[in-house]
């Protein structure tokens, strides 16, 4: 049977100013699906996360980017994200003045255009962040001011959780951190795939993040282009011989 496509990307060409950065990537992501996207530094991938999320500094100027069947292209960010497309940051910004706890209730309210309990909110984020092993003293401090990277990416991997979007790009997110950091956002991916049946293009240089998860396609940037696809063996391939090996 054939898989029932989530997103789709034909041809999609991007600028940044007056720069070309993506030159006509094609991609396919099925329902419950996990993809990996790899690849040489600058060569494209975070620009592919920002476009497909709505990121207005990335300039669709040719192709599609159809989620669910609707063409998305013109869509603005939180617009998206109604949809049900979430993006991890590889760096993720501080919002002095809102805590992570208004934050990602305000971000619910959004997504569902209802009000939400507030004992009902406070009741799922406990038990969310205890899945994560984060101090429940983090959701009422300013969202990721004074925050290590570690704690960064766990409160990013929190609203996953909590938004249970359809369509998780995860951009580095194993950037910079720990072992125990690693394992811990590992898990919290996990469960995001148990619990939501999301679908999750991870951009990754490194693989400890694929451990406890089942990758169904991998691909491989170079210059703009997606130029190889594989299954969960092409990690392998690349953590072994390098991106050289791969005759792209």
């Amino acid at each position: 049977m054939d898989k029932k496509e989530l997103l789709v990307v034909k041809d999609l060409h991007i600028n940044v100013g007056e720069k070309e950065i993506l030159h006509g990537v094609n991609l396919n992501i099925g329902e419950n699906e996990t993809h990996v996207l790899m690849g040489p530094n600058g060569t494209g991938k975070s620009t592919l996360g920002y476009a497909i999320s709505g990121n207005p500094n990335y300039e669709v100027t040719g192709g599609r980017i159809i989620f669910k069947g609707e063409d998305i292209a013109e869509l603005a960010v939180n617009e998206r994200a109604k949809k049900g497309i979430f993006l991890s940051f590889q760096n993720p910004l501080e919002v002095p003045g809102v805590t992570l706890s208004a934050f990602i209730r305000s971000a619910l309210e959004q997504k569902t255009g209802q009000r939400i309990r507030l004992w009902d909110f406070k009741k799922k984020l406990k038990e969310t962040m205890a899945l994560l092993s984060m101090d429940e003293s983090y959701a009422e401090r300013d969202l990721n001011v004074g925050f290590s990277g570690g704690e960064k990416k766990k409160a990013e991997i929190l609203q996953m959780l909590m938004l249970e979007p359809e369509l998780a790009i995860l951009d580095e997110t194993d950037s910079g951190l720990d072992v125990d950091a690693v394992r811990t956002v590992s898990n919290g991916i996990k469960i995001y795939k148990e619990r939501c049946m999301g679908s999750l293009l991870i951009i990754t240089h490194s693989t400890k993040i694929l451990e406890a998860l089942t990758v169904d396609e991998t691909h491989i940037m170079h210059e703009g282009v997606i130029v190889k696809t594989g299954d969960a063996s092409l990690v392998d391939e690349v953590n072994s011989k390098g991106f050289e090996s791969l005759e792209i």
